[in-house]
């Protein structure tokens, strides 16, 4: 099959950038998310790190449209912002506001492609960060996908599951 071939190569490729990404301090925002996904993705699209100029979907959801994303993309930051990048929050607090942030970048889908595993690395950032490790090994494929699903509806039950099981222990600092 030779999009799944090219999809391997994509994730393999991909993989190897990822390895390359240092971890860096706030502000985390839709700047940041675009550098993210320039480094994750230059090797394989030229238009890495770009907004899409195109409306999309993906089954029954329609991502935002492009002359929204940058102001929903604000409304997501600010309030993860205002508590300090979630530095400022008990980890229940800190699971729920990362699912409901996720969930909800997830849906403004500010790129062609790539969209998952770039926010997965800027929330790997906001939430080691917030002093907390954070491992994506937990969950399933199936049922990641189907946590974003039903945060479009704002359920963010499936994806708080998710986030309780993928932040774990606070980061002890170093003697």
């Amino acid at each position: 099959k030779p999009g799944a071939i090219q999809s391997d190569a994509e994730r393999a490729l991909s993989e190897v950038a990822l390895s390359l990404i240092e971890f860096a301090p706030p502000p985390y925002d839709l700047s940041y998310l675009k550098y993210l996904h320039r480094l994750l993705f230059a090797d394989l699209y030229d238009w890495a790190g770009e907004l899409r100029t195109v409306d999309i979907s993906k089954g029954n959801t329609r991502f935002c449209t492009t002359t929204r994303i940058e102001p929903e993309a604000k409304k997501i930051f600010a309030p993860l912002a205002n508590v300090n990048w979630l530095q400022e929050l008990e980890r229940e607090q800190l699971v729920n506001a990362s699912a409901e942030a996720f969930g909800d970048l997830n849906v403004i889908h500010p790129f062609r492609e790539g969209n998952g595993r770039a926010q997965r690395v800027l929330f790997e950032h906001l939430i080691m960060n917030a002093g907390y490790e954070i491992s994506w090994w937990a969950v399933e494929a199936e049922e990641w996908m189907q946590a974003n699903i039903y945060a479009v509806d704002c359920e963010y039950g499936p994806l708080i599951d998710v986030f309780e099981r993928c932040i774990g222990k606070p980061i002890l600092p170093e003697t």
